[in-house]
């Protein structure tokens, strides 16, 4: 294995860097692989950093390399410009659309909701917030081979922000004569009810088409509907799990807090503590989350649809497992 202070140009075998640096077959090389793609760190980045991240990955791609250039800083030039670019069109993505945006916004949106989630009108913005946080996300890290509909984008938004407000009002009210503790509770359950109906919907052409699988060579050997289904039950779980720890922990928190006097003199602290407290947790449930299941799945044959195991099996030295790319 090459160390990373090592020049990419002496390397007998240079890196394959259109897949990750770390064996995604384990889980924490998923969580390592996640964590550089979730760093907020790349949002720091410049212009002129980014572009010259954009050079470095396209000259290596076109078989160019600086004598200079180590394998840490190439890998560091594909990490930015993933940050940054749509692995599609290329284009640079809006700011807070990227995934190095994720933890920020979120703890900004989450800290806020499950600070003001007594009042109704507060119980409105927050989770229109968030729903059009989400939607700016999803627009934003579209499929350049078969884009998202703008109605498609359109109608989840519109169905998950009042599924969202149903859960929030209707739980709200449920709980009033409930111990304050429950109350806090409920920006999770709008949240992972959001969760529940925006990603089905989101990818609901998935759902009717199939998801393309392949064999261990990368070529499509059909579409399964059955492969689908099983990839965004795994996403919704992951995006539930994510959302998990930041909303579940702090609430006891807060509770204890809310008994101390000095809390009590000092309102305008319950926000910044809040935040401060979603976003810590963030931090470690984002990339954690996202590794929960590989994003290159295998399924056996044997669990795809009749009609696709017979078209396989007609193939010469047909695959006993398929391949797929899950989503996030």
């Amino acid at each position: 294995m090459a160390h990373s202070d090592q020049l990419v140009a002496t390397l007998p075998v240079r890196p394959n860097i259109e897949r990750p640096r770390w064996d995604q077959s384990t889980f924490w090389g998923r969580a390592k692989h996640f964590f550089t793609i979730t760093n907020p760190a790349n949002l720091l980045c410049t212009g002129a950093q980014l572009d010259e991240a954009k050079k470095v990955v396209e000259d290596y791609r076109h078989d160019k390399v600086a004598p200079s250039l180590t394998m840490d800083e190439l890998w560091r030039a594909k990490h930015v410009y993933d940050s940054a670019y749509h692995p599609d069109t290329k284009e640079k993505m809006v700011l807070i659309g990227r995934m190095s945006a994720q933890v920020p916004m979120n703890m900004v949106i989450t800290g806020c909701m499950m600070t003001f989630y007594k009042t109704t009108p507060a119980v409105v913005f927050w989770q229109w917030m968030n729903q059009s946080f989400n939607a700016i996300v999803n627009y934003t890290n579209r499929s350049g081979e078969k884009p998202i509909p703008t109605s498609q984008l359109f109608t989840s938004y519109c169905c998950a922000t009042g599924g969202a407000l149903a859960a929030a009002l209707g739980l709200n009210s449920v709980v009033k004569s409930a111990p304050p503790l429950i109350g806090r509770f409920v920006p999770w359950a709008a949240v992972a009810t959001a969760n529940a109906i925006n990603i089905p919907m989101m990818r609901s052409r998935e759902i009717q088409d199939g998801i393309t699988v392949v064999d261990e060579n990368g070529e499509k050997l059909g579409q399964s509907q059955a492969v689908a289904r099983r990839a965004i039950s795994q996403v919704v779980v992951s995006r539930i799990c994510m959302a998990t720890p930041g909303m579940m922990i702090p609430p006891f928190i807060m509770n204890y807090l809310d008994t101390k006097p000095w809390f009590k003199q000092r309102p305008m602290l319950g926000a910044p503590i809040q935040v401060g407290l979603v976003g810590f947790f963030l931090v470690f449930a984002t990339p954690l989350c996202c590794a929960l299941f590989p994003q290159i799945s295998s399924v056996s044959v044997t669990q795809l649809e009749p009609e696709l195991q017979e078209k396989i099996a007609r193939r010469p030295n047909p695959p006993t497992v398929v391949y797929y790319n899950k989503g996030l």
